[in-house]
């Protein structure tokens, strides 16, 4: 059975659009079937797979709004090997025409149950916001992905989060759990990002990744060819960064595999 995850965070800049196209490509390596959703009107997503945000026929509107088949609508990733619904402004008018429907917070969810078992994975990229688009995704998703930079706003920032997560969870999806809380841009030569760290591990625990994603130039520029980092130049920090985390994110699906038989 598929696990759907939302790649979520308030604050921008920490980045969820990074994450969730590598991580995407990293798993698809690994021969899991993934599919990407670019619930972000930016569209970042979608140029960061090698996708013309301005060029797709259909994108997440069509999801949400149009009810369009899932066949219609999905891009077949070449350079990631993964599954993409793509974002453009077009989600932006999504997010308007929500509020006309009953049971709006519901809509990805129930697009997403004919096809969730065709797939290992299901990464949803949020914005920046917690708007109808945010409410959606995690109503949608199994658990959240929280990426984060080890400085204190951040870490201020987080707390919002879980506490949104929480009453989601409450009222939309009680299934609703955090996946883990990825550190982010981290450079261990300053003591901010470490003292940071060292707070997030005592508070929760085995929720932190192991695994770091370090500042790396490759990883910024990734996207402007428009391929994920372990496509761009897979000898780089940034994409070992991510294949390690795919890793640990299929250990510990194992491990918990393991604990429910």
């Amino acid at each position: 059975m598929g696990k759907i995850i939302a790649v979520a965070n308030q604050k921008g800049g920490v980045g969820k659009t990074t994450t969730c196209v590598n991580l995407a490509a990293s798993l698809a390596a690994t021969k899991r079937k993934v599919l990407l959703i670019d619930l972000d009107p930016q569209g970042n997503a979608t140029m960061g797979s090698g996708v013309d945000k301005y060029g797709v026929e259909h994108t997440a509107y069509e999801l949400l709004v149009e009810e369009k088949s899932f066949d219609e609508i999905v891009v077949k990733n070449t350079i990631g090997k993964y599954d993409l619904i793509a974002g453009n402004g077009d989600v932006t008018a999504a997010e308007i025409k929500l509020m006309e429907f009953y049971a709006r917070e519901i809509r990805l969810r129930n697009a997403l149950a004919p096809i969730k078992d065709q797939y290992d994975y299901i990464f949803i990229d949020c914005p920046p916001s917690l708007n109808m688009l945010t409410v959606n995704a995690m109503s949608a998703a199994d658990s959240v992905l929280v990426p984060m930079q080890c400085e204190y706003y951040a870490l201020e920032g987080l707390t919002a989060l879980i506490d949104t997560i929480s009453k989601l969870a409450t009222m939309v999806n009680p299934g609703l759990t955090i996946e883990g809380i990825l550190r982010t841009m981290y450079d261990p030569r300053n003591r901010l990002s470490n003292d940071v760290s060292d707070q997030l591990k005592q508070h929760f625990g085995d929720k932190v990744y192991r695994t770091v994603i370090p500042r790396n130039i490759r990883l910024a520029e990734a996207p402007s060819f428009g391929a994920p980092a372990m496509y761009y130049d897979k000898t780089s920090a940034g994409a070992k960064a991510y294949l390690a985390l795919a890793g640990e994110i299929i250990r510990r699906a194992e491990q918990t595999s393991i604990k429910q038989a």
